[in-house]
């Protein structure tokens, strides 16, 4: 009648089967007992044992008012009064403050952090102590040493898990923000009506924060209010491919076409659009005549090599699929996935790896033929007036090449490629207008496909300007 607590139990997935073994043949068992797993979510989780279990999750909570309520809910009275100087308790509440918003910056992806941090509340627990620790050593005369504090929260106590530069300039401008000798001002907030609360017990924190929106605006955490809008975008999508992966995958689909029916009609088409492998000789021949040594030529090998990867991959996975559907080879694991994930219009995994994001398997597919056929035509026609910069793999290996070309034509002059900085200006040619490289003068290379976010391109005055609002 005891209870069994199994912890991380993602770490020992092949006892988990044995567990269930266990559990299922055991002929008589106690109606008290029960058994407890922790875990993480892991995609080799028997599913026959989450079947059969009551789940429960622990995610953090969404929103300031949620997390600063779970926060103080752990404070106690005695931590509350641990220090009678009067700027423990606003430095305690902007602590809290500030550990809600780190961990709700995460929600926003990459607009939030540029890597997601794994911020957690014994961040919160050391900085306290730091905080408290400091104002029992302070000399009352010379008052908190602020620069030790952004130190302290911005390098060390949150900063400690940034590894990105970027990131650690966000923490301590947060830091720096926040935390002075204006905080104790009357008219301090860290966004209007985000105030620090004048209160004597955990009781008066609680309530103040009960007064909190229960959704904030992104602009709480210094961000654009169009962060919400790509926020609500990639949790709709996330749902809606959630939702189309649990659903009935049956071989038959009443009086209609079959999913493998389907699925093979569908990778003919595919096989019969896809465009032919690269000859390895005929591209080291039409790279030699061009100059095989030439830095974007070079570029141009690697890009060729990383396209027939792709497209190698997706014609034996087609291939092999066909193969499956029809019983000549067992339907693996990978190729189970191809099957449902085309079947969704979703790119498969196997392909996904090696390649590009995009919104849906069509768009994968015709943006393949294109990024082919830029390669195609360099390699049979020579070099492009123009370059479809956001069709390539490494868009950032271009842009060394040419920074190299560049740099090579101009050693005459003195010019070293740690010296050369990249110049951009926005034509107001078309693509059709461009009949040939830039002038020899000028230099560099004419490019198209790049896209703006949040802004938009006045092209008659040269300018960036408001884009018009989405509907």
């Amino acid at each position: 009648g005891g209870w069994l607590l199994l912890q991380n139990c993602h770490l020992g997935l092949e006892f988990l089967s044995e567990l269930m073994d266990t559990i299922t043949t055991r002929e008589s068992m106690s109606e008290d007992f029960r058994t407890w797993i922790t875990t993480e979510a892991h995609p080799k989780f028997p599913i026959t044992l989450l079947q059969s279990s009551i789940k429960f999750t622990n995610d953090p909570p969404q929103g300031v008012k949620a997390g600063l309520k779970r926060t103080y809910s752990a404070i106690t009275q005695d931590l509350l009064e641990v220090s009678k100087i009067p700027q423990w308790k606003p430095l305690l509440y902007a602590v809290a403050f500030l550990h809600t918003t780190v961990q709700e910056r995460r929600k926003f992806g990459p607009l939030g952090w540029n890597i997601p941090y794994e911020f957690n509340q014994a961040d919160f627990t050391a900085s306290v102590q730091f905080v408290q620790n400091h104002l029992n050593d302070m000399d009352v005369k010379r008052g908190v040493n602020w620069s030790c504090v952004h130190y302290m929260l911005g390098e060390v106590q949150y900063g400690g898990r940034v590894t990105d530069d970027l990131d650690k300039v966000l923490l301590n401008t947060y830091a720096r923000v926040w935390f002075g000798e204006h905080m104790f001002s009357e008219k301090f907030c860290f966004y209007k009506d985000y105030v620090i609360p004048k209160g004597k017990t955990v009781e008066d924190y609680l309530q103040y924060i009960e007064q909190l929106p229960v959704i904030d605006t992104p602009e709480v955490f210094g961000l654009h209010p169009n962060a919400d809008i790509t926020y609500q975008t990639n949790l709709a999508n996330e749902t809606l491919s959630t939702i189309v992966s649990i659903q009935p995958k049956d071989s038959s689909a009443g009086g209609g076409e079959t999913r493998e029916a389907v699925v093979q009609r569908l990778a003919d088409e595919m096989l019969e659009k896809l465009p032919p492998d690269y000859n390895p000789h005929e591209v080291k021949a039409q790279l030699q005549k061009m100059g095989a040594i030439q830095p974007i030529n070079i570029f141009l090998r690697q890009e060729i090599d990383r396209m027939q990867h792709v497209i190698s991959r997706v014609r034996t996975t087609l291939a092999d699929l066909k193969l499956a559907i029809d019983g000549t080879i067992i339907m693996s694991e990978e190729l189970q996935d191809a099957l449902d994930s085309m079947y969704d219009a979703r790119i498969p995994k196997l392909w996904f790896r090696i390649s590009w994001e995009s919104a849906t398997l069509g768009f994968w597919f015709t943006e393949l033929l294109e990024r082919n056929q830029q390669f195609s035509s360099w390699l049979q026609d020579g070099r492009p007036n123009l370059f479809w910069m956001t069709g390539f793999f490494n868009p950032q290996g271009f842009l060394t090449a040419m920074r190299q070309e560049t740099t090579r034509m101009n050693l005459a002059k003195g010019w070293a490629l740690d010296s050369v900085v990249l110049h951009n200006e926005v034509t107001k040619m078309m693509k059709e207008d461009v009949v040939g490289p830039p002038p020899a003068d000028i230099g560099g290379v004419y490019i198209y496909g790049l896209y703006l976010e949040g802004a938009g391109w006045d092209r008659r005055n040269s300018k960036l300007v408001e884009s018009p609002p989405k509907v």
